[in-house]
């Protein structure tokens, strides 16, 4: 008998990148699946919710940071041993306001990622957005 997993969740993705190249990535608060783990910030798109506004209200609840434009960059389907999901990964170049912590989660610039440990959907991107960057 093979085992369905069960259908993916959307998620968006934001990489914000400052002119000199360096990404922004979050580390995942206590409570949350793979607590302490760095990743990019993002959030799941709800039900009537486009992609895009997705991003903007995540990035406005968790880090304060109004998106101004985004460009679509690629999309990942991972699964984890909780969840499928279906990441939506946006480039970000242009935003209102410093990142804040407003859920108690730590964040860093990053040049070249030094970060760990990674998230595993966000490890093969690292190399991708160096292409990118």
């Amino acid at each position: 008998m093979t085992e369905v997993s069960a259908p993916p969740v959307d998620v968006a993705v934001g990489i914000l990148v400052r002119p000199n190249g360096d990404v922004l990535l979050g580390q995942r608060p206590e409570g949350k699946p793979y607590a302490g783990y760095w990743e990019f910030p993002g959030g799941k798109v709800e039900r009537g919710e486009s992609i895009f506004a997705a991003l903007q209200r995540e990035f406005m609840e968790e880090l304060g940071v109004e998106i101004i434009s985004a460009e679509a960059w690629c999309g990942v389907q991972y699964q984890y041993p909780h969840a499928n999901v279906r990441l939506h990964f946006y480039i970000c170049r242009e935003w209102r306001g410093e990142p804040q912590s407003l859920e108690g989660q730590a964040f860093a610039w990053q040049g070249s990622v030094a970060v760990s440990p990674l998230l595993e959907a966000t490890v093969p991107l690292i190399e991708w957005l160096d292409q990118v960057r």
